[in-house]
């Protein structure tokens, strides 16, 4: 019997199954995680290894370094995450693989990865959307949280608000029309010399400062639930260099404030409004940017004001790890989705699936 009906079939007994592990695999950028999860919700080994510091020095991920390092980390990661869960690979009933979007490099070598061990030990491959993985990064975090509710995605390649129906139905509401949003924080935060990764550093930066930059959103966005960070930025940039040029110093707390204030205010007011039109009373935020304070902080003000239920990520699911990935790939194994071949490839854009 050839791997792919064998994994086919096996797909196929694990909808109906009790309890379902799965191991899963994520490497879109420069986080080598992998995890094991149980059911969707609890995970029993989320290992991540992350570069960092690797890249701090270059002020930002450097793709062939990216892949270089996956591969290098990968396998002692994965077998770490089978100790810390106490299984055996005879344990596990399907492995799951983000396959975009991403680095191309950097998700090839966890595609690669995971179709080896799929095939090795007989099992189904579940290919995951990286976005997707971060909406159900929720439902570790909040057991009872279910669909229908709005999601505020907000990472560093992504910025959209969505209208999860369940859990393998979405629709768009909105999205940015340039930079994610957290490009824009790492772009704000390398103008005022600031660290790589610069979002992290610009919510601790501005708790120091006060908002004394009046910047200007998009106003032509004012009446939809798109986005536009690109001006923002460029009002950033404009504003350092014109005071470098003249010889007048900045206050690099106020500028990380102003910024934050603003792009946090216009997240917040436009995701709590798509509730409201769309009579939901639960919104979620997901991604990266989601660890921000003032923008936590915002939402949830907003949605007790609105009688809105808010739901974010514990800290350690907010940016890439495996778990999500493993939460997300249940309920699409539940509802039959996501099936891979042995011809799966990475994508570094996948586009939005409803």
């Amino acid at each position: 019997m050839s791997y792919q009906i064998k994994a086919k079939e096996k797909f196929e007994k694990l909808r109906n199954q009790e309890d379902v592990l799965i191991l899963s695999i994520e490497s879109s950028c420069d986080e080598t995680s992998i995890a094991v999860v149980k059911n969707g919700r609890e995970v029993l080994s989320n290992i991540i290894a992350t570069q960092i510091e690797i890249h701090r020095r270059f002020g930002g991920v450097v793709p062939e370094v990216a892949s270089r390092n996956h591969i290098m980390a990968i396998s002692s990661v994965y077998q770490e995450a089978l100790d810390k869960a106490g299984i055996k690979d005879s344990d596990i009933d399907a492995i799951a693989v983000t396959y975009g979007a991403g680095l191309m490099g950097a998700l090839l070598v966890g595609v690669n990865f995971a179709k080896g061990l799929a095939y090795s030990l007989g099992i189904p491959l579940i290919a995951v959307s990286h976005v997707h993985g971060h909406i159900a990064a929720n439902y570790i975090s909040h057991h009872a949280l279910k669909p229908p509710f709005i999601c505020l995605m907000v990472s560093g390649g992504h910025t959209a608000l969505l209208k999860v129906e369940d859990y393998n139905k979405f629709s768009m509401l909105g999205t940015t029309l340039d930079d994610a949003v957290g490009e824009a924080f790492d772009k704000v935060a390398r103008v005022i010399g600031l660290p790589y990764p610069g979002g992290p550093e610009i919510d601790k930066l501005a708790k120091n400062g006060e908002n004394k930059f009046k910047f200007n959103l998009s106003s032509s966005l004012k009446n939809t639930f798109n986005f536009s960070f690109s001006g923002i930025k460029t009002e950033v940039v404009n504003l350092v260099h014109n005071k470098a040029q003249k010889g007048e110093e900045i206050n690099h707390a106020d500028l990380a404030c102003s910024f934050q204030e603003a792009v946090t205010k216009e997240l917040a007011e436009k995701a709590v409004k798509a509730c409201k039109l769309s009579n939901l009373n639960k919104l979620v935020v997901a991604g990266g940017v989601g660890a921000n304070s003032r923008l936590k902080e915002r939402l949830a003000s907003l949605c007790q004001d609105n009688e809105i239920e808010f739901f974010s990520p514990a800290l350690k699911y907010c940016t890439d790890n495996g778990a999500m990935i493993g939460s997300m790939a249940y309920y699409m194994l539940k509802d039959g989705l996501g099936l891979a071949q042995l011809n799966l490839t990475a994508k570094p854009n996948v586009e939005f699936r409803g």
